[in-house]
């Protein structure tokens, strides 16, 4: 009986351990200072041709979304971040993903899986982007929702889920 509950005491501490640091891993850390204002200045090539701009998306709310084509859990979401976009455009929303990957096999996934919503060419350097956005690990999936005014008001560090996208959708 005491091996059982000294097991079971072990099995709960190591949960706990492990819910500690998954929080930590998980939990985006602050913005650099300015790093909200610059970003409206930023451009990235298109897959496409031609380029995008942050400053397109200005005055809307705006689902900024960090991703590759060798990240699986980025590549479950974006069938998601579609449907989004395609029910919420008519009420502003928007969705920008910037592809953190080579062209080449951005291009091939798009032939794939085509977007409703422009993709931006940030390459490996969107990573240190994505940092100064509060990603401080630089892992992938990262989302980040800029209010109408151009504010952070929301991050996520991981693959999202309906609920993330339907709370986002109403507190703005």
């Amino acid at each position: 009986m005491q091996r059982r509950a000294m097991t079971i005491g072990v099995a709960a501490a190591t949960a706990a351990l492990g819910a500690g640091v998954a929080w930590w891993w998980l939990a985006p850390g602050e913005q650099a200072a300015g790093a909200e204002q610059s970003w409206w200045a930023l451009r990235w090539d298109r897959p496409e041709g031609g380029s995008v701009a942050a400053s397109e998306f200005r005055g809307q709310p705006l689902l900024l979304n960090f991703w590759a084509t060798w990240c699986p859990p980025c590549v479950r979401e974006l069938p998601m971040l579609d449907r989004f976009y395609r029910e919420r455009k008519a009420a502003g929303w928007q969705v920008l993903a910037l592809a953190i990957d080579q062209p080449s096999a951005v291009r091939q996934f798009l032939q794939r899986q085509p977007l409703s919503f422009p993709v931006g060419l940030a390459g490996f350097g969107g990573t240190e982007l994505s940092r100064q956005l509060g990603n401080e690990n630089g892992a992938l999936p990262y989302t980040v929702v800029f209010d109408r005014a151009g504010r952070i008001a929301h991050r996520k560090l991981g693959q999202l889920n309906e609920d993330d996208l339907r709370s986002w959708a109403a507190s703005l």
